[in-house]
């Protein structure tokens, strides 16, 4: 098998992840000139096309194979750099920006447990790219080798994969005391909520149809819905006054316990599954990332 060089595999991961060669190329420190000519020489060797020349950029079959392998490739220098630091601190280099460790996060999970679980990481410099999506479909991110892992609902591990169960988050349905004695005195009940706009994450979030059908025995339910693409944002939104959302527990047990905002269907809960999955190779940093958020979600989550 061919030995690819690595400046032309990075190279072609900066087209990919920065979505373009003129970005690429401030990335790489190099001109565009030079990102054209790497990835030229890289499609030669493989003998097919790696990117798809389109708007939005994209690889192709090849070229997600490639972009694996090199993201595979930063994990062993990751590795490497974390070795030689404990045995000779001074020979240890500085990561590169171009070598990201990237995992795919759910943003409930970012707004409250995740981000404390990879800060010591973090500050020992490990140049994570922490990337979200909604829970469902973090998973997408690892199938198509864009990240090494993964915090999602999916229970049975990916193909090349391992898979470690973390916990179970908690939902409720909040809005303010104000809004709630206005629109729904009595709270929620199947009778009136189709009357009242829901805060979404984005349109792929089903989280407030799931929990309103299972509260209430419904096998399909239509909501009317605002989009608020950030798990803080919802919460800003229901205290603004634009409606109801379901949101972790975890995110606003502050404000309920203030009496900022109310649970508007006491007694439900929505339990909501998630699973670290990751590539099944053997990486301390792999190690590292999986042990940082199993115990943090062991401490904060409820059991599986």
């Amino acid at each position: 098998m061919s030995t690819f060089d690595p400046a032309a595999l990075e190279c072609l991961a900066a087209i990919v992840e920065e979505g373009g060669f003129e970005r690429a190329a401030r990335r790489l420190s190099i001109t565009q000139s030079a990102v054209s000519q790497r990835l030229r020489a890289l499609e030669a060797q493989v003998g097919t096309v790696l990117i798809v020349r389109s708007r939005p950029l994209r690889p192709t079959a090849a070229g997600h194979l490639l972009l694996k392998h090199t993201r595979q490739l930063r994990l062993l220098r990751a590795d490497l750099e974390r070795d030689l630091s404990e045995l000779a601190p001074s020979m240890a280099g500085g990561n590169r920006e171009d070598e990201r460790i990237s995992i795919a996060i759910n943003a409930d999970s970012i707004a409250t447990w995740a981000l404390p679980a990879l800060g010591e990481l973090a500050r020992q410099g490990l140049p994570l790219e922490v990337i979200t999506d909604d829970q469902d479909f973090t998973d997408e991110w690892l199938r198509e080798g864009q990240v090494l892992g993964c915090v999602t609902t999916l229970r049975q591990a990916l193909r090349g994969c391992k898979v470690a169960a973390l916990g179970a988050m908690e939902y409720l349905a909040i809005a303010t005391p104000d809004y709630l004695q206005a629109r729904c005195p009595r709270g929620l009940t199947p009778h009136n909520f189709r009357e009242l706009p829901f805060i979404a994450f984005n349109r792929k979030d089903d989280m407030q149809a799931e929990f309103v059908a299972r509260a209430f025995g419904l096998r399909r339910v239509g909501l009317r819905q605002l989009f608020v693409p950030s798990s803080e944002g919802q919460v800003r939104a229901v205290l603004a006054g634009w409606g109801v959302s379901v949101v972790p527990e975890l995110l606003v047990r502050g404000l309920l316990e203030q009496g900022q905002l109310v649970d508007a269907l006491p007694g439900h809960r929505l339990s909501i599954q998630l699973y670290w999955h990751c590539w099944n190779l053997q990486s301390e940093v792999l190690d590292a990332l999986t042990g940082a958020l199993r115990s943090t979600a062991a401490a904060v989550l409820g059991p599986s």
